[in-house]
């Protein structure tokens, strides 16, 4: 029987939401130490780069209770609370990556269809993050990369929320290697976001196909 992952609620609601650059909340060890590591574990392997939804994988049900998990309503409510937001019939949208590229990581604002930014890092502790490589960073602006007043290592269960705003700049260092990440975004409900929805979908059609040829 597979015990399932129970995130730190309570860390989370007892986070500090910061304001520089941007609002946003960090929890470390959202994910505890011995769960990080059954996750890592049971991670599907990824051999290219780029967002899969879970229905384009093979995950395994430690995994896949834990998706379920993150898109239930409890962390829903708790960062609706958190910073202020009706997210009560806000669509998810979750996708999982495995490895970054080259080109992975360029200074951008999350598509303006994403009200929240949700950001689950599963990867333990290596001397990459150390150099800052593959760290995401929350940007003053668009221009610089070494113009940031939050640095995030993706490792060790770390959570990051953050609703999208006009200049919520985030980005980080050229990385190329594993990087395991679990990205939720709470939508709005117009048609720009049922477009992604359904390009969502597409992908994991289309990616589920290459996946089984």
């Amino acid at each position: 029987m597979t015990i399932p992952i129970i995130p730190d609620y309570a860390a989370l609601e007892n986070a500090a939401v910061a304001t520089d650059p941007f609002p946003h909340a960090i929890v470390p060890h959202f994910i505890g130490a011995q769960d990080l590591r059954a996750a890592v574990a049971s991670l599907p392997v990824f051999t290219a780069g780029g967002s899969y939804p879970p229905s384009a994988l093979r995950l395994s049900p430690l995994i896949r209770d834990l998706v379920t998990e993150l898109e239930g309503p409890r962390l829903r409510d708790i960062i609706a609370a958190k910073f202020g937001l009706d997210l009560h019939d806000a669509p998810t949208m979750l996708t999982l990556r495995g490895r970054t590229r080259a080109q992975d990581g360029r200074i951008h604002r999350d598509s303006a269809c994403k009200r929240v930014t949700v950001l689950l890092y599963l990867n333990v502790d290596d001397t990459a993050w150390t150099r800052h490589e593959g760290c995401l960073r929350l940007l003053r602006g668009e221009h610089d990369i070494e113009d940031y007043t939050t640095e995030v290592a993706p490792v060790n269960g770390t959570l990051l929320v953050f609703p999208n705003g006009t200049n919520t700049w985030h980005g980080h260092r050229r990385y190329v290697g594993v990087r395991n990440t679990i990205q939720l975004n709470y939508m709005t409900n117009d048609s720009r976001a049922r477009g992604e929805l359904r390009r969502h979908r597409l992908s994991a059609l289309t990616k589920r196909l290459r996946i089984a040829a």
